[in-house]
């Protein structure tokens, strides 16, 4: 069954593709891996030559944001973070757009934040420009605006991690995959790295409770921010809006182009749309 299920990613059409800090950045330093953010592009360029739409929703502000100021530490304080924020989303983009260039793409900037999601009408404009952007041939490159975004500021709540993000993204656009590149290979049991008798799981053909009790905060990098539990809330998100969804290892960005050739490569959660499927709800609760 799973075969079947795998050569079905085959013909998805409008994917979402969500990258973490942990595996944008050097292990050793927290800086930009630019050969490895080389061959993500790439890969996506190539995607773009097949006829497919593609999003990407990338972490790594804050991390590029330290690398530009010279900081070795993860931010401290909140203002910090949004400082390191401000530099880092700018130089990230920068990056991105000179290099998706050199294959002769265009990228554009989204930054959104929950208060953005939850009104109708900015909701409502939001999905208008990404589909414009998708139109006119573009890589929408999202991230949360995290200069803005925290539950300390009214009205402007985060999404809490670029898991969620990146699902709700899905939603929104109606996209029929959504990637996730991790640093685990996929959904386990129980967390690999403290339990070698972890069983790993390759399909998920729906999100039960049994599930959803694996999702216990397992991320062991120091830039990132999601654990399992926020990739099975945003399994639970994405499949329920019509998805399927793969988490998969980020440590070779080639998997991507491994997963829609139909591999068996990390973990794939199929879609079961939900008729009543309210994308305010989901922004509103845990899972």
């Amino acid at each position: 069954m799973q075969n079947k299920e795998r050569q079905m990613l085959k013909q998805k059409k409008r994917v979402v593709i969500k990258i973490g800090s942990s595996s944008l950045t050097h292990s050793e330093t927290g800086a930009l891996n630019l050969l490895k953010i080389e061959r993500l592009i790439r890969l996506i360029s190539d995607l773009r030559g097949e006829g497919r739409e593609v999003v990407l929703v990338s972490s790594g502000a804050i991390a590029a944001g330290r690398q530009a100021l010279g900081h070795t530490r993860k931010p401290d304080s909140l203002a910090q973070k949004q400082a390191y924020a401000a530099v880092g989303q700018a130089r990230l983009m920068m990056v991105y757009q000179k290099i998706f260039a050199e294959y002769n793409q265009t990228a554009a900037q989204v930054l959104l934040t929950k208060d953005t999601m939850v009104n109708d009408a900015s909701r409502y404009n939001a999905q208008n420009t990404f589909e414009e952007l998708l139109k006119l041939g573009t890589i929408p490159v999202v991230n949360e605006n995290d200069t803005v975004s925290t539950s300390e500021i009214p009205y402007v709540d985060s999404f809490g991690d670029n898991d969620r993000l990146s699902a709700i993204v899905t939603a929104l656009i109606g996209g029929d995959l959504l990637i996730l590149l991790s640093d685990i290979d996929g959904l386990y049991t129980d967390d690999p790295r403290k339990n070698p008798q972890a069983r790993f799981i390759g399909l998920v053909p729906e999100i039960t409770p049994e599930f959803l009790s694996m999702g216990k905060s397992t991320s062991g990098s120091s830039v990132g921010t999601g654990g399992m539990s926020a990739k099975l809330a945003a399994a639970r998100i994405a499949t329920d809006s019509g998805a399927d969804m793969v988490i998969a290892n980020g440590d070779h960005v080639e998997v991507i182009q491994q997963i829609m050739a139909g591999e068996e490569k990390g973990t794939l959660f199929l879609a079961h749309p939900n008729l009543d499927f309210d994308l305010m709800h989901y922004l509103n609760s845990e899972y």
